[in-house]
């Protein structure tokens, strides 16, 4: 039996354990920086397994961390389970129907995330007692991905710093390797501070923070003309001053999100956005403060382990969707939109495939597609180790992330086999980054001439912490 053959079936062996843990952290709807029930629940099954476990990385209650193994490389395999707000959704089924109203939902597929990385895991402590060979696989439990970015907290506070090598994935429309083509991201609340009035006896003596936020909205949204194309800002509304229209609204509060292709392009443009604020404040004669709540850099690519991941899937084959996978898969894409399909194949770089709800290829390794327009903390950490992602499918070709598309499918059969895949391809990957030194050492070489001439610096201001929330009672 080969490495790979025996690494697919030691993590075959624990595939019920941890389809029942990924279903049972869908159950458990938490966001970021709340995920005490997931990570109780991966501290449970780190602790079955015979991992030795650190809790509280980085200082944050809901990271975790579990090694087994001992000498040779350190490889760490990184997994989620943070939810999002607003998404509650019953699973399994073709219709939006929330299961709590207002409720929050795994909109991303990080109840499986987590759930195949500690699978990788675990098959991976299994084939380093049976071989004897010598080596560490550590997996760290990650909250608060969505727009917390731990891992950006982790990696400043020292967590991977003897880490060797790195390995993830996401669940996804196809299979592919991901591209790292991410954007660096920095989300900053400005709060207006004006003065309150009666709005129709003495309007005059009032000074605006409604009217700051709104102008300062209006001057960034003008600012996407002059500004690189696949750079992106984004804003929402915290606070608007209360619901009383007829006073004159003294403290209004907006939170930005500014994305750009790498570190330096997003600081130009947190700069130029904190001007358009203070042009806000001066036309409404407020006083305004900003503060970083959270930033995440750009990925960085790795050419030798993108190599090493891709083969692993050509020799895995695509995920083993059925008849009826598909049928279900095919009842969701029945709800999205030929654009949403359409934008799935655009994104891979490949021609699209009628009759296919489920992907039932790889991705070729050079079908680049359409850059990323988003941001993931995975970026922090491929900064300061060689860092692979895996994107697998587990969901109807076309599901827009973020969507009661994507939550109604995270429990179902179809998300499981992906699951599965996915954790074999992290464990096949990680096997071969163990057994040859070589690798290793053009994984490190690639990485070390990607960061010779930017080293990495945290987005992240040294005076801003994680914004820990209280465990529940």
């Amino acid at each position: 039996m080969s490495n790979a053959e025996m690494i697919w079936e030691l993590v075959d062996g624990h595939r019920e354990d941890f389809i029942g843990l990924a279903d049972r952290i869908w159950g458990m709807p938490e966001i970021a920086y709340t995920e005490y029930r997931s990570v109780e629940e991966h501290r449970k099954m780190l602790e079955q397994y015979g991992f030795n476990i650190t809790e509280d990385v980085g200082g944050i209650p809901t990271a975790i961390m579990g090694e087994a193994g001992e000498g040779g490389p350190v490889i760490a395999v990184l997994g989620e389970y943070d939810a999002l707000p607003g998404l509650s959704q019953v699973a399994n089924i073709a219709e939006p129907k929330e299961v709590e109203p207002g409720g929050h939902g795994h909109g991303c597929g990080h109840n499986l995330l987590g759930s195949a990385a500690l699978l990788a895991a675990a098959g991976l402590k299994d084939w380093l007692e049976k071989t004897g060979t010598p080596g560490r696989v550590r997996y760290y439990g990650c909250p608060a991905e969505e727009g917390g970015a731990a891992k950006g907290f982790m990696v400043r506070a020292g967590a991977f710093d003897d880490v060797d090598a790195a390995v993830t994935w996401h669940p996804a429309g196809v299979t592919r390797v991901g591209l790292a083509n991410s954007l660096a991201n920095t989300r900053i609340d400005f709060s207006f501070h004006g003065r309150s009035s009666h709005a129709s006896s003495a309007p005059h003596l009032g000074r605006s923070a409604l009217d700051a936020v709104e102008l300062m909205n209006i001057g960034v949204n003008y600012m996407r003309e002059h500004m690189p194309s696949d750079a992106r800002i984004h804003y929402a509304m915290l606070d608007g001053g209360g619901v009383a229209p007829n006073v004159v609204q003294g403290f209004a509060k907006v939170r930005h999100a500014v994305r750009a292709r790498d570190l330096a392009g997003m600081q130009e443009l947190v700069e130029r956005v904190k001007k358009v604020a203070e042009g806000a404040a001066l036309m409404t004669e407020t006083k305004m403060t900003w503060k970083i709540v959270s930033a995440v850099s750009n990925m960085l690519a790795n050419t030798p382990l993108e190599q090493t991941m891709f083969e692993n899937m050509q020799r895995l084959g695509a995920v083993p969707f059925d008849a009826d996978d598909r049928k279900y898969a095919s009842e969701i894409q029945a709800t999205l939109t030929d654009q949403d399909i359409a934008n799935e194949y655009r994104k891979a770089g490949v021609e699209e495939k009628e009759d296919t709800p489920l992907c039932d290829f790889i991705v070729p390794l050079e079908c680049k597609g359409v850059s990323m327009p988003g941001s993931t903390d995975v970026s922090d950490v491929s900064w300061v180790v060689p860092t692979i992602e895996a994107r697998v499918a587990t969901q109807a070709i076309g599901t827009p992330g973020h969507s009661w598309q994507m939550t109604a499918q995270g429990m179902a059969p179809a998300a499981h086999k992906g699951m599965i895949y996915a954790a074999k391809v992290m464990a096949g990957t990680a096997v071969d980054l163990i057994r040859d030194e070589g690798l290793m050492a053009a994984a490190k070489a690639d990485h070390a001439a990607r960061t010779a001439r930017t080293p990495y610096r945290c987005p992240i201001p040294d005076d801003v912490q994680p914004p820990i929330q209280p465990r529940p009672e």
